[in-house]
């Protein structure tokens, strides 16, 4: 969602010194409760102004027998657990109804429960699941956090599902999400600071970053991008990543999301910055690289050999999902003198009855895989497997044998989206399905020249590419020989005793001098 500024007024009004005066009344700072010498009634009608169109705001107010005096509860009904306010409110204060002061009650009560001073913070309380205790003394209040409990269970998140590993993910709660990374790093030195973004939506994040590793410039550089974000509503963590990263145009994702805490601990471990977000089980990581992209957890779980090797084969697949149906359409089109002479005849009975060039054809089955693909995801997940059998088998067969398409396609289009689909990041795939069809479109147009003019473009935009200070396609560009042990491959965990340079790090050793034992 897009919010616009309103635009400038061209004419401006001028005041009278009349409204002059007006307005530098209005203007002038607030009287508090005690210099204004309000009683509790008047009060509560000036703090429950801002909630007037409301009907979910509540009070509950408690006459106590012994000295006469009232006590009033204000909360907003739909966010707070009346089970929480009745046992660590309620009954303590009718224990402590003698002598309600912060200290005697706060010993009867729960931790939570604070002392505020400042009236200008009632709205904010109220909107974060406070229940306020207002006394006959007006100049000062009580409140305590009473959320209702919506949280679901830590589960392992479906889109970084794993083989062997921890199988635990965040969930739409800050305060757990930060446990489940203070769980894995013990250390004093795991830094936590908190933002708000969102003029009406207030919506809280949170960064985390290991004080003595993590680049300062960095944090000051992500510290400054969050506060600059201005906008009425900030509804997902989309919203930020579009609103700090440093190419909002380009195809390639710049900042690495995850629901796996286990991945963000191993990165802040790296010197990286984690922004943890409420209300969303995401997590950004930042500054990270292309290779970043094609790195699983499972690769540091297996040997080393089988970790590399199929990291290997995700990276070749990023060639095949965006060359392969180019190179496809220009060896039908311009070079078809490449083939082997074995396979002329086949390849050509399969596309002499195909009434339309090879770039319609590539762009009918791309497309028609992508439409499987959404409806796959939309429908309920009963539906949506039998919609991917569907697709895949009835539709592809009858497209073959009514000659709208070729077998060789069938076959290239499958390879293609195996290719796309086997990225661990959801970002990056999309990228790679998204770029595909320029090549296409270039390979119809230039042939195999298209195709290259193609990858020396990318190469040129990755090699260009930063992220916070950091090149994007590093460790190649620049090229640093130590840094390709974690890129192209993953070398032995002992071998890995320095971290990433593009991180510009604190501590570039990491001490992993772990075969100490071995004289070899």
């Amino acid at each position: 969602m897009t919010f616009f500024k309103k635009p400038k007024k061209l004419i401006q009004e001028q005041e009278s010194p009349k409204q002059k005066v007006t307005s530098q009344e209005n203007s002038s700072p607030e009287k508090s409760p005690k210099e204004q010498n309000l009683s509790l009634d008047e009060l509560l009608i000036k703090v429950k102004e801002p909630f007037s169109s409301t009907e979910d705001l509540m009070t509950h107010s408690i006459e106590l027998p012994n000295d006469h005096n009232k006590i009033v509860l204000l909360y907003i009904d739909s966010i707070i657990d009346k089970q929480i306010v009745q046992s660590m409110i309620l009954n303590p204060l009718f224990e402590t109804a003698n002598e309600i002061n912060f200290e005697s009650f706060r010993k009867m009560a729960s931790i939570d429960l604070k002392k505020q001073t400042d009236f200008n913070q009632v709205k904010e309380l109220l909107l974060q699941s406070n229940t306020l205790i207002f006394t006959e003394d007006t100049t000062s209040f009580f409140s305590m956090v009473t959320p209702v409990n919506t949280k679901r269970d830590i589960t392992e998140p479906d889109n970084e599902a794993i083989i062997r590993g921890a199988h635990d993910g965040f969930i739409e709660n800050l305060s757990i999400n930060l446990a489940l990374i203070r769980k894995r790093l013990k250390t004093p030195k795991l830094t936590i600071k908190y933002f708000r973004v969102g003029k009406e939506t207030h919506t809280n994040i949170a960064i985390a970053y290991v004080d003595n590793i993590a680049d300062p410039e960095h944090v000051k550089e992500v510290e400054k991008r969050i506060k600059s974000i201005e906008a009425d509503a900030i509804h997902a963590p989309g919203n930020i990543e579009e609103s700090i990263e440093d190419k909002p145009f380009s195809f390639f994702p710049q900042i690495l999301s995850t629901e796996r805490p286990d991945r963000v601990a191993a990165n802040l471990m790296e010197g990286r910055i984690a922004l943890v977000y409420d209300t969303s089980p995401t997590a950004h990581l930042m500054p990270v690289n292309f290779f970043s992209f094609y790195q699983s957890v499972d690769d540091y779980n297996k040997r080393w050999q089988i970790g590399s090797f199929f990291r290997f084969i995700r990276l070749f697949s990023f060639f095949i999902a965006i060359g392969l149906p180019a190179v496809y359409i220009a060896i039908v089109s311009f070079h078809f003198e490449v083939i082997p002479f074995g396979l002329i005849l086949l390849i050509k009975s399969s596309l002499e009855d195909i009434p339309y060039p090879p770039l319609f054809e590539a762009l009918l089955m791309e497309l028609t895989i992508e439409l499987i693909r959404e409806a796959s995801i939309r429908l309920p997940t009963r539906i949506g497997s039998t919609i991917a059998i569907v697709g895949g088998l009835v539709i592809g067969d009858a497209v073959v044998k009514a000659g709208l398409v070729s077998n060789l396609m069938i076959i290239v289009v499958a390879i293609t989206a195996i290719a796309a689909y086997i990225v661990p990041s959801n970002e990056m795939s999309a990228a790679v399905r998204i770029l595909r069809f320029p090549f296409m479109i270039a390979a119809a147009t230039l042939g195999f020249f298209g195709i290259v003019f193609g990858f020396m473009i990318l190469l040129f935009h990755l090699c260009r590419l930063y992220t916070f200070g950091s090149p994007y396609f590093a460790p190649l560009a620049p090229l640093n020989l130590a840094d390709l042990k974690d890129a192209f491959i993953r070398a032995p965990f002992w071998k890995q005793n320095t971290r990433p340079k593009e991180v510009h790090a604190q501590k570039m050793d990491t001490t992993n001098h772990t075969r100490k034992w071995d004289n070899s």
